[in-house]
């Protein structure tokens, strides 16, 4: 079962309007441009900031505003799914970490995927379709640095069932990775909002006893990693 995180291209974010890169043939300049309504407007990149060169309209700028608007709001409500979701799959990613036979690895796998659909499914039917596809950017985002290849698996598994509980088939359109510096890059802007605190967003506690239970025992886990680290630096002193 191959891994099924999918992301959508910025035009999820900018319907009819879309961040391209142009040179002339004859320059090794780079020029980034936002294209509104068929006005390409070339754009300066200072840091976290875009500043365009030419002004935007009042009406380009009201309906860029709103676009924007409306991928955070969504990034907003989807964050929190992501994130307890991040503390689970390294939660199975430790256990079954500990395994060693193929037969007992895949019987684990069985049972994570039966919990985290137990976890999410309730509240997963109630996102909309633009929701589910930046949940699944999410969650592709915190866990993409996985090198485990069963974790891999189960990532997959628990996608096709958000696929299948927001009772959508999203299409060929989807990618297979999140770029954070390409097509995701609004998204991730908001993300770090999110992390540098400048975008309050409450978090999103484990509903069942289960997921209660795992994330109390990595606490704990962490907890007394903390501690031996310390000691050992007090006894290297």
């Amino acid at each position: 079962m191959n891994t099924v995180f999918r992301h959508i291209i910025l035009s999820l974010i900018l319907v009819g309007s879309g961040w391209h890169l142009t040179a002339q043939e004859d320059s090794v300049n780079v020029h980034e441009v936002l294209i509104i309504e068929d006005d390409t407007i070339p754009v300066v990149n200072l840091g976290a900031f875009e500043y365009s060169e030419l002004s935007l309209t009042p009406r380009q700028k009201r309906k860029y505003q709103r676009r924007y608007g409306k991928i955070r709001r969504k990034v907003i409500r989807a964050y929190p799914y992501a994130k307890v979701t991040r503390e689970l799959l390294e939660n199975y990613d430790e256990e079954l970490a500990k395994l060693e036979s193929e037969k007992e690895k895949k019987f684990y796998l069985d049972i994570a995927e039966e919990e985290l659909k137990a976890e999410f499914e309730g509240e997963i039917r109630n996102l909309t379709v633009s929701e589910g596809k930046i949940l699944i950017k999410l969650i592709d985002r915190e866990t993409g640095d996985t090198s485990y290849e069963l974790i891999k698996r189960l990532k997959g598994g628990f996608t096709a069932f958000m696929y299948q509980s927001i009772a959508r088939i999203f299409g060929s359109n989807l990618k297979s990775q999140y770029d954070a510096e390409g097509d995701d890059s609004i998204i991730e802007e908001i993300v770090q909002q999110i992390e540098r605190g400048e975008i309050y967003v409450p978090p999103r506690e484990a509903v069942t006893t289960k997921a209660q239970k795992r994330l109390k025992r990595k606490e704990r886990r962490l907890k007394r990693k903390a501690a031996k680290a310390a000691d050992d630096v007090v006894e290297n002193q």
